[in-house]
């Protein structure tokens, strides 16, 4: 098959939505489909798939712009930016099936008439409210079928689209048991690391970890990301838990040695499409401290610490008991998240269609 996977931030973000599809085109490049990616990054060398740069300006030069349907955030504001340079780019007539996860204007792009018509296939890393929704822009969505990341949007797009069910994955030749480096991040070697993988946005809900965490007066809390709430963490930090706060901001090379040099994974957010992080925490061995909810449970199984994240009480209950377990848990199951599984599951349901 010949293959076209678009989003603005390939090869230049190494966020969950940018890994789960990069991860699943090269692995199925490597397994001998013709694959091309379409992102805001540079070439790489080494990958089986080919990458072809098209331009967009970042999200964060968009923080403070106005916010009305459909540019709704400083997301869509990056997307409109890197789907005007694609429309330049894109040529439909050279691909049996386009894949993206980006709404509404990479989308509308990949959609573009022409006498050649690709099959639109949608993926809901960012959530499935384009599929189900009859509200504003969201009345314009439209695929051939519907690849969903968790059995709640699978059970809720299955009436009106062609649809898949099939998870995220992990590489676990990356992301594994392993000893840590804390004095490579300038950890300190006597408190408990706990890590959270978080954008500093509302639904990530990193306030809320710095005051949870600031009750345990032997926790270091460590958050590797960026956004808008950046300088209103840090102040919190510096109130509720001055020396025992650091914000870090690393490449995808070096992460896999960040989770073996924490002590415990922290996840605030109350629903995510699905949640690579909490994978690749799994993998390394990191009791995982989240809020309850049968999708993560569906991820997860018994593994992890699940509780009321928003009872700040059961919270901290919940860092404590994670603080007490096995510093390398079990990893037993992490191997049906292979990435090399998962892009079976796309090659077939794509082949289906």
């Amino acid at each position: 098959m010949k293959l076209l996977f678009a989003l603005s931030g390939f090869h230049k973000h190494e966020r969950g939505a940018e890994v789960a599809l990069m991860s699943v085109a090269e692995a199925m490049a490597a397994s001998g489909d013709e694959v091309t990616l379409m992102g805001s990054g540079e070439p790489r060398s080494g990958t089986s798939y080919s990458f072809e740069h098209v331009g967009s300006r970042p999200r964060e030069k968009f923080e403070n712009w106005p916010q009305f349907p459909p540019l709704r955030s400083e997301t869509a504001w990056e997307d409109a930016t890197f789907a005007a340079n694609l429309l330049r780019a894109y040529d439909p007539a050279e691909f049996d099936a386009v894949v993206t996860c980006a709404f509404p204007f990479t989308h509308w792009a990949l959609r573009r008439p022409s006498s050649k018509k690709p099959l639109q296939i949608f993926v809901t890393q960012n959530g499935d409210w384009p599929a189900f929704s009859n509200q504003s822009e969201y009345r314009s969505f439209s695929c051939d079928g519907l690849i969903c990341t968790n059995p709640d949007y699978f059970e809720r797009n299955q009436p009106q689209w062609k649809c898949a069910l099939v998870p995220n994955g992990v590489d676990l030749a990356r992301f594994k048991l392993g000893i840590g480096d804390r004095r490579r991040f300038g950890f300190p070697e006597n408190q408990k690391i706990i890590l959270m993988v978080s954008a500093f946005i509302e639904s990530k809900r990193v306030l809320d970890g710095i005051r949870a965490v600031a009750q345990l007066p032997d926790a270091f809390l460590v958050v590797a990301g960026d956004g808008p709430l950046r300088d209103e963490a840090r102040a919190l930090a510096d109130t509720l838990m001055p020396g025992r706060f650091m914000r870090v901001s690393l490449s995808a090379k070096e992460m896999p040695l960040l989770y073996q040099s924490a002590d415990i994974f922290l996840h605030l957010s109350l629903l995510e499409s699905f949640g690579n992080v909490f994978l690749e925490a799994w993998a390394s061995g990191l009791p995982i401290v989240a809020h309850d909810t049968d999708r993560l449970r569906w991820i997860l199984g018994d593994y992890g610490h699940l509780c009321d994240t928003e009872n700040e009480r059961s919270l901290v209950e919940a860092l404590v008991a994670a603080s007490r377990s096995s510093p390398a848990g079990s990893t037993n199951g992490i191997e049906r998240f292979a990435w090399s599984n998962i892009a079976r599951e796309y090659r077939s349901f794509i082949s289906s269609l």
